[in-house]
């Protein structure tokens, strides 16, 4: 496009509606469709592997509650547990994808360490 375009790889994750580009509500790119993380057992562990993923030093801190707003669609993710050292948020032990029983208003977040 234009001359200060840059190809990155496509991401499978990414923060939104965060103030500055290492923090925001963690949304997940799944059959096709960007959705949520549920808060529930939403640790610093999970957090890490997530900012690690994006290019980050680590974690400075996890959201819970939507902290950085509401968002829309599917919430893919709950009770997401992790290690700390995966190299994706899929390596990790995740109770379901698709979740029921949760709500937007507990769309997990993270600010991460540049």
């Amino acid at each position: 496009k234009g001359s200060g375009s840059i190809l990155t790889p496509f991401k499978t994750v990414r923060l939104v509606d965060g103030r500055v580009p290492h923090e925001g509500r963690v949304e997940i790119f799944h059959n096709g469709q960007w959705g949520t993380v549920c808060d529930d057992h939403w640790e610093l562990r999970g957090g890490q592997v997530i900012c690690r993923s994006l290019g980050y030093q680590g974690v400075q801190t996890v959201h819970k509650g939507a902290h950085f707003g509401q968002g829309t669609g599917p919430i893919w993710l709950n009770e997401v547990f992790c290690f700390g050292r995966e190299s994706s948020i899929e390596d990790c032990k995740i109770s379901q994808w698709g979740v029921r029983g949760c709500s937007h208003a507990e769309d997990a977040g993270v600010t991460c360490t540049l």
